[in-house]
């Protein structure tokens, strides 16, 4: 069984958010052997240790933390601070989404009243409110202690209501309406929005036993547990030995870095979140998302989608030299630590170079702009905003320079046209052309063509992107290439041997990358067996992927897995990569049952039945597979493929009606694939249906005039037909189109004595 045997990918994101932590001084790339990064010491914590704990003896940090987002990241309803959208009672709607809300008693409540809602549904009771500023969602506790966060969000600037997501028009039964499991509290919020969260998932009945230590962000979630003793520990207490007792309680910057990751990048868990402890060597326990997904990056690594910040760090060159949250941002308010409209905040690295040896900037000079105007600001060019969930707007922390001639070429933003929004964009490449000449076409130029190129699928891409990553140093941006390349691995001989070089790479991403790049080659289990030992478990979680037959049954590594396949059980993605995990192991009931439990988490989605066909197919069971494609199919009535896959399943079981309708659709949504015509002909042939046949060939060969095949094949239905001239002006053209071509020889032959 394939290892890409489903289209939800194992490797795909999850949810929120992933990262890795390798902001090291600038360096070239490297294959070194790899080393673990030591995580920060761990020590008990008491029962009821909560930030309260710590107000006593840190009154200043917990003030500066009180009020603040991440304080008030989740917290219980109060009437004192939440009366304004609950009183009066009132209907509330914003692009589709309706709900009439009202407080009885101690807790609002909510009743979905659109037009999809389920008719005679009660209200529901809103105990948790989700966010801050500038937008708080409703938690609604609903059975088997789920609580899910409610599409229509307050405003509590604007005193409003408003849809967080307008134009997607969610309906009941699918996985992100506010009732799915898209939407669900437990799995998809609470791990960043609480402290010590054990979401307490139980598989057996479906349902939640959630726990945790406090509402919101607090110290612990940042600073870990303190030991018992922490509060009558004073500094001077060791002095004769020179102990500091609170050394252990103090982090690196790398480790503090990595403390706000988990919650500030878009990932996949690899570990539950409480195994993360602060300071902990992220990818351990993270998958970072990276630029190979358009919808997620732009090509040059620009944020398009939500990522949360860290993963564009990572790709940053300012992150590669050693830039860090705290560099910027007070651990306790979020706030900057200098003005951002003066360039202050800047300035206090680009006006010396620093310790980081940054580029010493005159931001008048550099920008062109007059002193105090918008243009003259650092973050608006390099750190345009993005709105998300409507009223969010978050800075791109990627830092990367605005290029208008790639808006043109690629419609990538660029921070010069979305200021001068009145002027084409052919104003702008002018314009930065005439201030900056050939400096904008640097290496951040030819690297996002490559890979624009390669996520567009571009049948020549792979060898620009195996040339830059020879030269690349960044590590996020290695693995980038190196994933990309990876998808050519079969019509480009150059990428099997940098994917073998790539597993020595000092970074856990590229090896990791190396690892799936890997994954399907005959080589691959010798290849990959010192990847299962790797000190970081992300690689080692690859290789036991790539390799099942190489994890012994009660060892520690397939522990990690099989810890890795609980996290997200509770979601359909995850039933789909346990399927995948027991379809590899040949053990196909099992798989079938986890994906079928997906097919009825997600009944609105055609990819979980398209898996189940699938796990059908590679079991043998045809007709179900068949019927799956086929059912899968019906709910993309866009996608030719499926249909395109029933009908040749049907054929296979000689269905034929069955086959015939599933490919004529196929053909109806999707006339230019001439390879559905073909198989819809030879079906026909296959019916004695000779003449209909003939005419979807000639159909097919018109859409590909090249192809030796239709024509050879016509011309044995011409003889079927009784019609030797028609016939041999067909064999002529193969011939013609393609001398060598095995069919249409040996039929001149045959053909020539007689």
């Amino acid at each position: 069984m394939s290892s890409r045997l489903f289209s939800h990918s194992f490797l795909r994101l999850a949810l929120i958010a992933i990262v890795v932590a390798w902001l090291a001084a600038c360096r070239p790339a490297q294959t070194k052997s790899p080393t673990a990064t030591a995580p920060a010491p761990e020590l008990p914590a008491p029962a009821a240790q909560t930030s309260e704990s710590c107000r006593a003896c840190h009154a200043e940090a917990f003030a500066a933390w009180s009020g603040t987002d991440h304080h008030l990241a989740n917290r219980r309803v109060d009437l004192s601070l939440d009366s304004d959208a609950f009183i009066p009672a009132r209907d509330a709607s914003d692009a589709g989404a309706r709900f009439h809300v009202e407080c009885s008693g101690r807790h609002p409540q909510m009743l979905d009243t659109s037009s999809t809602a389920t008719p005679g549904a009660s209200p529901v009771v809103i105990e948790m409110i989700l966010g801050n500023l500038p937008a708080r969602q409703m938690l609604a506790s609903t059975t088997g202690g789920r609580w899910q966060a409610v599409d229509l969000a307050w405003d509590p600037n604007k005193k409003e209501w408003f849809n967080v997501f307008p134009d997607e028009h969610r309906k009941p039964g699918e996985w992100g309406h506010w009732t799915g499991r898209g939407m669900n509290w437990n799995s998809n919020c609470a791990h960043c929005h609480m402290t010590g969260f054990e979401k307490g998932y139980r598989p057996e009945s479906d349902c939640y036993s959630s726990t945790w230590i406090e509402q919101g962000v607090g110290c612990i979630q940042c600073h870990g547990p303190q030991p018992a003793n922490h509060a009558t520990v004073r500094p001077d207490a060791n002095a004769a030995t020179g102990a500091d007792p609170v050394s252990a309680l103090r982090a690196s910057r790398q480790q503090a870095m990595q403390t706000c990751a988990p919650c500030h990048a878009r990932n996949e868990l690899l570990t539950p979140p409480s195994a993360a402890k602060p300071g902990s060597l992220y990818a351990d326990h993270h998958r970072i998302t990276l630029p190979t997904d358009p919808a997620v990056y732009y090509p040059d690594g620009k944020q398009r989608d939500e990522v949360f910040n860290y993963g564009s760090v990572l790709l940053s060159r300012m992150g590669h030299a050693g830039v860090t949250c705290l560099d910027c941002h007070d651990p306790h308010t979020s706030k900057t630590i200098l003005p951002v409209a003066n360039n202050a905040l800047c300035m206090q690295c680009h006006a010396t170079g620093g310790t980081l040896k940054a580029p010493v900037i005159n931001p008048t000079a550099h920008s062109r702009h007059a002193e105090g105007s918008t243009g003259n600001q650092c973050v608006q060019c390099h750190m345009p905003v993005t709105n998300y969930i409507v009223r969010s707007p978050r800075h791109d922390h990627g830092w990367t320079r605005p290029d208008p001639l790639l808006t043109r070429e690629l419609g990538i933003p660029n921070a010069c046209s979305t200021c001068h929004a009145d002027k084409p964009v052919d104003w702008a490449v002018e314009a930065a052309a005439r201030w900056y000449g050939d400096k904008p076409d640097s290496r951040q130029r030819t690297r996002t063509r490559a890979i624009a190129a390669a996520q567009a699928g571009a049948p020549d891409a792979a060898p620009a992107l195996l040339t830059l990553l020879k030269t690349e140093d960044v590590p996020a941006w290695r693995a980038t290439l190196l994933e990309l390349a990876s998808r050519y691995a079969e019509s480009e001989p150059a990428v099997v041997p940098a994917a073998r070089a790539a597993l020595t790479d000092t970074d856990p991403l590229v090896r990791a990358a190396a690892v799936r790049a890997l994954s399907g080659h005959p080589e691959a289990a010798s290849w990959l067996r010192p990847s299962l030992a790797d000190p970081v478990r992300l690689v080692r979680l690859d290789a036991a992927w790539a390799l099942p037959a190489d994890v012994a049954s009660g060892s520690s590594l397939e522990t990690e897995l099989r810890n890795y396949l609980a996290i997200a059980a509770d979601q359909p993605l995850g039933q789909l990569r346990l399927g995948q995990y027991h379809a590899n192991r040949g053990d196909f009931p099992a798989a079938e049952a986890a994906v079928r439990k997906a097919v009825k988490w997600e009944p609105l989605s055609a990819a979980p039945l398209e898996n189940l066909a699938l796990v059908q197919q590679a079991a043998d069971h045809l007709d179900a597979a068949a019927d799956s494609f086929f059912q899968a199919g019906k709910l993309a009535p866009k996608d030719a493929s499926l249909m395109l896959r029933a009908g040749l399943a049907y054929a296979q079981t000689g269905r034929l009606p069955e086959a015939e309708y599933a490919l004529r659709e196929a053909v109806a949504r999707d006339p230019s694939d001439h390879r559905t015509r073909y198989n819809l002909a030879l079906l026909l042939a296959q019916a004695e249906r000779l003449p209909e046949a003939v005419t979807l060939i000639q159909e097919t060969e018109r859409l590909a005039p090249t192809v030796a095949d239709y024509p050879y094949a016509r011309a044995t239905l011409h003889l079927r037909l009784g019609q030797p001239l028609a016939a041999d002006a067909a064999l002529a053209r193969a011939l013609a189109i393609d001398p060598s071509h095995p069919g249409a020889r040996a039929l001149a032959a045959q053909r020539s004595r007689k």
